[in-house]
């Protein structure tokens, strides 16, 4: 199993779009009316696959109060460049910090605009793509 991608509820899909494509996503397809709203599937450029799914527009089941979602992540090759992407693109972004006190494992955030965190992170060299069980050794 692996999960395919999350879905979420926006309140303005086009000022959603624009902070997305800001941040470096890409507009795969959409899918109009469905039981949960519109549907924008988005990508990031060297991904396969969809990651995300916008969701907006009126649906029975409208669920504003509160969808459960802390953050998502986003790995960078260079949390540096990614920054000065993001700022050059009118985003705010907080100050980086290194979890683990050193100068190649870095992490910042950023807000889109329904107030979804989400955490961009730079991996130390040689670090798998994601976290493994070899995060927390025994």
């Amino acid at each position: 199993m692996r999960t395919l991608h999350f879905g979420l509820r926006v309140a303005d899909l086009d000022r959603s779009l624009a902070f997305y494509t800001a941040v470096g996503y890409e507009v795969v397809g959409t899918v109009p009316g469905t039981a949960f709203g519109d549907l924008t599937m988005l990508k990031l450029p060297d991904d396969e696959f969809v990651m995300i799914e916008l969701v907006s527009g009126a649906s029975p089941d409208d669920a504003r109060g509160g969808s459960g979602l802390s953050h998502f992540v986003i790995k960078v090759e260079s949390l540096d460049a990614t920054m000065a992407d993001l700022e050059a693109a009118g985003l705010d972004v907080e100050p980086p910090d290194s979890p683990n006190g050193t100068d190649d494992f870095l992490t910042t955030w950023i807000t889109d605009p329904d107030g979804n965190r989400i955490e961009l992170v730079q991996w130390p060299a040689g670090h798998a793509d994601g976290i493994t069980a070899a995060d927390w050794p025994s």
